[in-house]
């Protein structure tokens, strides 16, 4: 008599369970949750909503929250938290904007705006970070300060006024395509991969999900947890800066307002993404996807001419789900995609 051997039951549901909490799972619902608002786009927009120009609209849309997302994602693995790239972008666009800036770059190159915006957004990064590692001051209240101030520096120096950008060579340069696909898309794009590679693999990656998982533990195995903390939110001021030329290129204008309320955009892009929200577990393409659907959801509430508030509403229901969902599935021990 023959006997054959099959995996028990018991077994075959935990290997299921287990796959669907993994990141194959977590992406699989992030994929379809996206294409089901792409049906629900097509449905009730039509032509509209499927035309090239307008997903082109959604991928600019997207790129300058996306980058703010990918520096986000670096932070909240850590288990910290950054309220202030909203204000810090908008403080960017103004400086780099300012008399002095532009004259600087009529004289030698419009790169000295590139420059000036991401400069500014990993000074103000590098601030958050030692005032939270060395300081010892809780992130969220070192950031709220952060908000507050870089809003009203801003404000200060461009008197609330909106600033033009006033070379055509940096407008045209960020408003070209590249093999049909505007050069905003591409930097997004390249920051997303550098961030999946420095995330995944590097010691840099590796440290932040160990600080995220547990401080103490990643203090104790030698990790310079105060110095890596530094670094990271420097990183998030970084990206930041690069968002706020992405800002200059779309809009041509620096201004205080840009950048308002962006850093809560970006929180709800990671988290929905599958990156824990109380740190040790990140994912770099959870959070391009998050943003995806966040910028695909916008564009769709648009086209059906839903008010502003209901957009909030909808955005804050997804933010709640997303938590509840990873409070009931996440491992809590460390994995990153």
């Amino acid at each position: 008599m023959n006997t054959q051997t099959s995996a028990p039951p018991a077994e075959e549901h935990a290997s299921r369970s287990s796959w669907l909490r993994g990141s194959a799972g977590r992406n699989l619902g992030l994929v379809l949750a996206l294409a089901l608002i792409c049906v629900v786009g097509v449905i009730t927009g039509g032509e509209r909503f499927a035309d090239w120009g307008n997903i082109l609209t959604i991928l600019r849309l997207a790129a300058v929250l996306g980058v703010v997302s990918i520096g986000m994602t670096f932070v909240i693995t850590s288990g910290g938290i950054d309220l202030s790239v909203g204000s810090v972008l908008g403080l960017a666009t103004v400086w780099a904007t300012t008399l002095a800036t532009q004259t600087m770059a009529d004289s030698f190159h419009w790169i000295v705006i590139v420059f000036t915006a991401l400069a500014v957004g990993t000074a103000a990064g590098l601030i958050n970070g030692a005032i939270i590692a060395y300081g010892k001051v809780v992130a969220f209240i070192a950031t709220l300060a952060m908000m507050a101030g870089a809003r009203g520096l801003a404000e200060i120096i461009s008197d609330r006024q909106t600033q033009r950008v006033q070379s055509n060579e940096f407008t045209a340069f960020f408003r070209a395509d590249f093999l049909g696909v505007p050069v905003l898309v591409w930097m997004f794009v390249v920051v997303a991969i550098a961030g999946w590679f420095l995330l995944n693999r590097t010691t840099f990656g590796r440290r932040t999900v160990a600080i995220g998982g547990n401080a103490e533990a990643a203090r104790l195995a030698g990790i310079k947890v105060k110095r890596h903390t530094v670094y990271i939110y420097g990183l998030a001021g970084l990206t930041a800066g690069i968002a706020a030329v992405g800002m200059l290129g779309r809009t041509t204008a620096g201004t205080s307002t840009n950048g308002f309320l962006l850093e809560l955009d970006a929180i709800a892009a990671v988290v929905v993404g599958g990156t824990l929200l109380a740190g040790g577990r990140g994912t770099i393409f959870g959070t391009v996807l998050g943003v995806l659907i966040f910028t695909t959801l916008t564009n769709v509430f648009v086209m059906n001419n839903m008010s502003s508030s209901a957009q909030l509403v909808a955005k804050g229901l997804i933010i709640v789900v997303a938590v509840l969902l990873q409070q009931r599935f996440a491992n809590k021990p460390s994995s990153t995609t």
